[in-house]
Parts: structure tokens; sequence; C-alpha cells
């Protein structure tokens, strides 16, 4: 089993900046993708940001240009991601979750139990 367990969420002002972490525990050989999604009321999750083993990243277009180049991160050694975001809006308020893509005697995918994120003034 892998556990996932999300901090850094809360309340923040239009505009204002959160950095959100993951870190994931457990048993497996190790992770080959971790990201975020993010799921406001009444609607669907949504992707957010990606990022490989190798640090290949992908971004929904909904973020691009408006979060730091950097925005999304990894610490192999941690087994850790983490997902900073700048120029906060209304409309990036969601539930953020954090999934793992991970390499065991099978390949898995495991969800965190997510992390409000609101802003609003």
């Amino acid at each position: 089993q892998v556990q996932l367990v999300e901090s850094g969420g809360g309340l923040v002002q239009p505009g204002g900046s959160l950095n959100l972490s993951c870190a994931a525990s457990g048993s497996f050989f190790g992770i080959n993708v971790m990201g975020w999604y993010r799921q406001a009321p009444g609607k669907q999750r949504d992707l957010v940001a990606t990022i490989t083993n190798d640090g290949v990243t992908d971004y929904a277009d909904s973020v691009k240009g408006r979060f730091t180049i950097s925005t999304i991160s990894r610490d192999n050694a941690k087994n850790t991601v983490y997902l900073q975001m700048n120029s906060l809006k209304p409309e990036d308020t969601a539930v953020y979750y954090c999934y793992s893509v991970v390499r065991w005697f099978v390949i898995s995918t495991y969800w965190g139990q997510g992390t409000q994120v609101t802003v609003s003034s």
C-alpha cells in the first residue's frame, strides 16, 4: 500500500501564493509520475500539473503563464512533490489532490485525501 499525505492548503487572498506538498510512503520500487488535480464544487476533477521521475513537466492550460515556471517540482529522495501557486484567483478555489503512479509488482495509481485551497478576499 502507498499513502500520500498532502499539506499546505488554506485561505489566501487574490494575488497571493501557496505552496502545496505531497509525500508518498509505503512499499514501492519507484514513482513514475507525481502530480496534482483539483476539483471545484460541482465540477469534475481536472489536471493541474504533472512531473515525471526525470523532471519532465506538464501543465493545464488554465494555469500556464500564471504560475511560476518552476511551479511543480519533486524531491525523488523524499518521494515528495511540490506545487507552488502564485497570482491566485478566486477560480483557483478547489480541493487539490495529489496523485502518484507507483511501480511495485504492478503499476498503480494512488490519490491523496485532498487539501482545500480557498482564494477569497
